[in-house]
Parts: C-alpha cells; structure tokens; sequence
C-alpha cells in the first residue's frame, strides 16, 4: 500500500490510491443498489428511481477512476483487476434483479453473465504471466451495456409511453451482440498472443 495515492509523479502508485478507491466504492454501491430495486419490488415507484440514479451515478464513476489514474499515473495492476470487476458487479447485479423482477429475460442476463464472468476467470487465471487491460472493444461494450441497463432500470415508459420498451430493448440488443462479439475476439487475441514466439 505504499506510494504515492493521489499526487502526480513517476514514483511507484499506492494500491490505495484514489482511483482505486473511487472502483472499490462503486462496488460497495452495488448492495444498496439491490436493496433499493427489492425494495420497490417492481413498483416504478420512488425506490426504482432513486435505484435507477444510484446505479448510473455509480457506473459513470468508471470513466472517473479511470481518468484519475491515467491523469495522476496512478495505474497499478490491482486497478487494472478491480475496474472491470466493479463494472461487472453492478451491471450483474442489475441484470439479475432485472430478471427477477420478470423485465429481462433470463437467457439475457446468462448469455451476459456467462460470457463476463468466463472473461474474468481466463483473466485470472493468466494473471501470473501477464496483467491483460480491457480492450477498445471491451470499453465500447461495458459503456452500450451501462445505457442499456439504465434504460431498463429507468421506468420511462411510465411517463412517456410503452414506445420506450422498443428502445430499451433494441440497446440491450446491441449490447448483448457486442458482448458475445467481444468475448469470442477476447479469446482469439489470447489465442494468438500465446502463439506468438
């Protein structure tokens, strides 16, 4: 934990810094965020959009801590391991309180779950040799997620029409396409790194 944890410099980065700090409260959001959304229990009533604001004040925070690491140079391989791990906390969790309150289907969320999760152990399981970042294609897929996730927690078509369902799923759509899309090209480029002499 020594080092430094938010000044600038060259100097080695503290495990505690800032911006891994800022990634491990977005994780400790997640449990009041599950509470407020079985609280509400499928209402739509006040509980679902303070959960609904909860969750996409929390996910933004993921450029944040980003942001902060790379501006300070505060990138340390704990980070690297706990950014995607808090975004696929939150976005698991509101996948499967989606599915439990009878709004996503459930195929959704495993397709998802299945493929976040399989990303996250191979990760881990070759953190030995090597620390593997999230790709541009991961980046694009975890932000097309977050949105589509926030419109289903949103409950707009409670105010605008049910026209807003056709939005919300063809963003959930798009997500679920550049997820599996993603998690194959994942592979392959590992593949071909350990082909590589």
């Amino acid at each position: 934990m020594k080092g430094r944890v938010s000044s600038k410099g060259d100097s080695k980065a503290s495990s505690g810094n800032l911006a891994n700090i800022i990634t491990v409260a977005r994780i400790l959001l997640a449990p009041v965020f599950v509470w407020l959304l079985a609280a509400d229990n499928g209402e739509h009533g006040v509980l679902r959009w303070v959960a609904a604001a909860l969750f996409i004040l929390a996910i933004a925070t993921d450029g944040v801590d980003g942001s902060v690491a790379r501006r300070r140079n505060l990138v340390t391989n704990v980070g690297i391991i706990l950014d995607p791990i808090a975004d696929k906390v939150l976005t698991g969790a509101a996948l499967v309180m989606l599915s439990i309150l009878g709004e996503l289907w459930w195929w959704v969320t495993i397709v998802i779950l299945v493929r976040e999760l399989g990303i996250t152990a191979f990760r881990f399981a070759v953190l030995r040799d090597r620390v593997i970042p999230a790709s541009r294609g991961g980046k694009l897929k975890t932000v097309v997620q977050s949105v589509a996730i926030s419109l289903f927690l949103v409950p707009l078509w409670t105010v605008l029409g049910e026209w807003v369902l056709w939005l919300n799923w063809s963003v959930m759509g798009l997500a679920l396409v550049l997820t599996v899309v993603t998690g194959l090209d994942y592979l392959w480029q590992a593949w071909r790194g350990n082909r590589a002499p």
